[in-house]
């Protein structure tokens, strides 16, 4: 990645080096969302969100954290003695990893997990709404499968998104409904980072309900074992998935 479409990795670094950061979250249709601060990159266990902290109890063994940050949860697992492997698409991203003391992080994009072909992980994270890494049904299925291939027989994915029907913003039922006539999911996002000078290339970003989502799973040889609602969930729609490795279908 070059360093001008780096957007989300100088939102971290800015934050780490105390400086002003903020998220500009811009959509295809022109809607755009402004989160200040990276705060929530940076948290602590003791700051974490109720369904966050009832999540991470599932986690074991040797872990993968898609999208991992600035290492919140990686440095949490870490410090709980378990191998945790950390990976990013953002240079900067990773960089601030290893200042604050990530033992094991690289740069890569989860539609690499091929090169991952050695390892074999009982846990994979998806904090942070990750599972939108999925990026649409089809990119889903191939993932999915790449990661029963890395993984352990007993492995879990936890795995955090959000229901997408969960809201009274009449654009963003008009995003739905132009996804449904594109032949998208609706809440297939196309979306790009942007901070200072700084943009990320337009990249899918899928956020599924829970129906959806046990869909999506069939025949991937994954399956929700169950769901832990956030806090507010009939407001917000946040809620983390359990999601147990099976079989996989032929």
């Amino acid at each position: 990645m070059k360093d001008i479409e780096d957007a989300h990795g100088h939102v971290i670094l800015a934050y780490y080096n105390r400086e002003r950061s903020f998220d500009v979250v811009e959509r295809e249709d022109g809607y755009i969302n402004i989160d200040e601060g990276a705060t929530q990159y940076f948290s602590d266990y003791k700051d974490w969100k109720r369904h966050e902290k009832e999540a991470i109890g599932y986690a074991k063994g040797r872990c993968i954290d898609l999208g991992c940050g600035a290492g919140r949860v990686m440095l949490y697992l870490q410090e709980r003695g378990l191998y945790v492997l950390g990976i990013d698409t953002s240079p900067l991203g990773v960089k601030v990893c290893k200042l604050r003391g990530a033992k094991h992080v690289r740069v890569m994009d989860i539609s690499d997990l091929t090169a991952l072909k050695g390892y074999r992980f009982d846990t994979v994270l998806m904090f942070g709404n990750n599972f939108g890494l999925l990026s649409s049904i089809w990119k889903a299925k191939k993932l999915l499968a790449k990661l029963h291939r890395i993984t352990s027989d007993s492995a879990v994915i936890i795995a955090e998104t959000r229901e997408p029907y969960m809201t009274d913003n009449p654009v963003h039922f008009r995003y739905h409904a132009w996804n449904r006539k594109r032949g998208r999911m609706p809440g297939q996002l196309r979306i790009r980072i942007r901070f200072m000078q700084y943009s990320t290339p337009w990249y899918d970003y899928l956020i599924v309900s829970k129906a959806e989502m046990k869909e999506l799973l069939k025949g991937t040889g994954w399956q929700v074992k169950r769901f832990i609602d956030a806090d507010g969930f009939r407001q917000n729609g946040e809620y983390m998935a359990i999601i147990q490795k099976v079989k996989r279908q032929a």
